[in-house]
């Protein structure tokens, strides 16, 4: 497999739906990442955080029945690591103060993901 600009970073992907977080995991794994998690819960993310700060975060917005993603989303800010949001619910993401960031929309197909990474990544 060819070196990608993915090629050792280490991704975060929080998602609470297991056959989404299966294949973005699989998908990163394939472009070179190490993939941290999938995790699905606030917590389990910002537990993660703390052991290893990773290069970049996949991040769903809606997270169980209540929960959503900002708060992983306000830590990364702080350590300087950049994300973006994979949902669903664009008028959340619109809407909300984080509306400048990031995102794609479900359902993304692999290239998407690597593509909006990558570029991610990418910018200084």
């Amino acid at each position: 497999m060819p070196d990608t600009p993915l090629t050792g970073r280490h991704i975060l992907v929080v998602e609470d739906e297991y056959l989404i977080a299966s294949e973005v995991k699989r998908w990163l794994l394939t472009a070179g990442a190490i993939v941290v998690g999938p995790v699905p819960s606030v917590d389990g993310a910002l537990d993660l955080i703390a052991d290893h700060r990773p290069d970049a975060a996949v991040l769903d917005v809606n997270l169980g029945d209540r929960d959503t993603a900002y708060p992983i989303a306000d830590k990364l800010g702080i350590l300087g690591v950049p994300y973006l949001f994979a949902t669903g619910d664009l008028h959340l993401a619109d809407a909300s103060v984080y509306g400048h960031r990031p995102w794609i929309e479900k359902p993304f197909v692999e290239s998407e993901l690597v593509r909006v990474l990558t570029k991610l990544i990418a910018t200084p």
